[in-house]
């Protein structure tokens, strides 16, 4: 009989919950049709995320991220915000073999400064945004060529396919975030965030 109840000896070893500070420093948005954004003074947010954005919406459809699904099934919107740091960018690009790596080229919406490994925040960290805003992480944004693409155009790297692929080799772990609308209202550039890291496990099986 399968035993449902997990054994002391196999109770997951637990990371206490953490708060960290951290601040806004860049806003961008996605407004003419394409993922790529632009630079902006200001976020104004409801449920669905960013107003006219390319990624805004209650639900979204499939695509290769979700492969248990039939490509274009309508499915809950967790990728309203995709959060990225520039240390980790720059590393990126450095990787690439370039001088630069901007946030607008793989479709960002918000840069954070101040949290060590951006990337590695687990899902269900909760973002408090002075001005009232809160936004929860889903998780890892992954790196995909379509980004690689933008960046190798942006970049007007000499082999564009190439420097599409090399993008999610040199982007693991380092692309960033996305996450989800829990609380509206408006960001604005420099911005006071308190970062809630929940408690960490690994289920023992």
């Amino acid at each position: 009989m399968l035993d449902l109840v997990p054994r002391a000896d196999q109770a997951a070893e637990t990371v206490p919950a953490r708060k960290l500070a951290a601040r806004v420093a860049g806003l961008y948005a996605a407004l003419k049709g394409s993922f790529q954004t632009e630079a902006v003074a200001e976020l104004v947010l409801g449920f669905d995320g960013i107003a006219g954005d390319f990624h805004a919406g209650a639900t979204r459809r499939s695509g290769g991220r979700e492969p248990w699904y039939p490509r274009g099934t309508e499915i809950r919107n967790e990728r309203q915000l995709s959060i990225v740091a520039h240390d980790e960018l720059a590393v990126v690009a450095g990787r690439m073999g370039l001088a630069e790596l901007k946030p607008e080229w793989i479709g960002a919406n918000l840069a954070i400064e101040g949290v060590a490994s951006l990337s590695m925040l687990p899902a269900g960290t909760l973002l408090f945004f002075a001005g009232g805003v809160t936004v929860k992480i889903d998780g890892q944004n992954k790196p995909c060529r379509y980004a690689g693409q933008a960046i190798a155009e942006n970049a007007a790297m000499p082999d564009r396919e190439a420097g599409a692929l090399l993008f999610p080799k040199s982007a693991k772990r380092l692309r960033g975030l996305v996450g989800w609308v829990e609380k509206p209202g408006r960001i604005v550039a420099g911005e006071a965030i308190s970062v809630r890291v929940p408690e960490q496990w690994i289920y023992p099986g």
